[in-house]
């Protein structure tokens, strides 16, 4: 029912997200924009329109949602990368190049999250953090 939907909805917000991994998905949705910046500038004549801030919002909702759903009161870059692709694919805009070359919004992804390093956090934080945030609630 809703009320249980609710409160599922209010858990999940509780999932801990370290700043670097918000940094990396901004890193992220960034690079979708500015590839050139990235080291690929290659990939620029196949993106009309990349990603929007929102994206990275979203790509730190979901992951925090999958953490929760994996029974994890934290995130961790892996979340954060197995939701990359259903949050960003529909977002970019290709241009005709890559409809020509057969190139798909998945390799575009590819290879920019292969160029952004994925940031490494101590799991003893989020232990720490996951105590506390639990032990108030």
């Amino acid at each position: 029912n809703t009320q249980q939907l609710i409160a599922l909805q209010q858990d999940a917000d509780k999932v801990y997200v370290d700043p670097a991994l918000i940094e990396y998905a901004v890193k992220i949705v960034t690079a979708t924009r500015q590839p050139k910046d990235f080291g690929l500038k290659e990939l620029e004549h196949y993106l009309t329109f990349g990603a929007s801030p929102r994206a990275s919002i979203n790509l730190i909702l979901a992951g925090r949602a999958l953490a929760f759903v994996r029974g994890r009161g934290y995130v961790l870059p892996q979340d954060v990368l197995d939701v990359a692709f259903d949050v960003i694919r529909h977002r970019l805009v290709l241009s005709y190049e890559a409809l020509s070359d057969n190139v798909t919004a998945d390799d575009l992804l590819n290879k920019l999250i292969n160029r952004i390093p994925v940031p490494e956090v101590p799991l003893h934080e989020y232990v720490n953090r996951r105590s506390s945030a639990y032990s108030n609630a």
